[in-house]
């Protein structure tokens, strides 16, 4: 997953997990979200690779597809929110 988001995603979206910094322009219409800042989910991963992110304007539409994205979505689910201040989950 983590190959596969920087050979397709890491032009737009700053994953450290991936070594990806976007376009570190913040200020660009084009520029995917910080993903270190947002937690995501497997589904709204694959939502947002198979719609063209939650716009559906500015994310090509199936970047990947098939195992590919569901490698990308797995690997962005268990990495994004690294920034995130989570608080504890019960039992930890």
């Amino acid at each position: 997953g983590a190959m596969l988001f920087r050979d397709n995603c890491s032009g737009c979206h700053t994953l450290a997990a991936a070594g990806s910094a976007g376009s570190a322009n913040r200020a660009m219409r084009n520029q995917g979200p910080n993903l270190d800042e947002r937690v995501e989910t497997e589904e709204d991963v694959l939502y947002a690779i198979r719609n063209g992110g939650f716009s559906g304007a500015l994310m090509p539409q199936n970047i990947v597809t098939g195992e590919e994205a569901e490698a990308v979505a797995q690997f962005v689910a268990d990495y994004a929110g690294s920034e995130v201040d989570r608080p504890p989950q019960p039992g930890q």
